[in-house]
């Protein structure tokens, strides 16, 4: 687990550190992810929550309650309220998902795939060879994410 990616919040008050390649990253389309972000889509890199290490401060985790699409958390600064990493209740407490644009050099992990594509900008435009699907697939089918990476996907269904 040499590779390491650091990142922060606006104000430079949270600073952290995933240790090693994520398990995938994906950008999401979803109507949740359009408001959180204000923008098209968010830019999500799925790690095991054992691999982000805080350098500096201290995130506060705040929880949104989401009814029968179960809760999630968010780790956001609590200075600048920069959203840093979350986690989906599909996945429980065994990863993350970091914001990319919180990352110092988040324009190297390119998206595997694209979710929720039924609720997509139609300016926007997927990359031809990238998977794509209208809502999330089961169990990362159809995502081209390798051996080692595909394990690491099933161990964090599996708890």
């Amino acid at each position: 687990m040499s590779e390491a990616y650091d990142g922060g919040c606006e104000c430079g008050a949270v600073r952290y550190r995933m240790h090693g390649a994520p398990i995938m990253t994906n950008c999401c389309h979803c109507r949740d992810c359009q408001r959180i972000t204000g923008s098209a889509f968010a830019i999500n890199v799925m790690i095991e929550t054992g691999r982000i290490e805080i350098l500096k401060g201290e995130p506060v985790v705040r929880t949104l309650e989401r009814g029968d699409k179960g809760d999630t958390r968010a780790w956001r600064c609590g200075t600048c309220d920069t959203l840093l990493y979350a986690d989906h209740p599909m996945f429980a407490d065994n990863a993350r998902f970091v914001r990319a644009g919180t990352l110092d050099r988040g324009e190297l992990l390119i998206p595997d795939a694209h979710y929720f594509t039924q609720s997509k900008y139609t300016w926007v435009v997927i990359p031809e060879g990238v998977a794509q699907f209208t809502t999330l697939p089961e169990n990362g089918a159809g995502v081209n994410l390798g051996n080692e990476r595909m394990a690491r996907l099933m161990a964090t269904l599996a708890g």
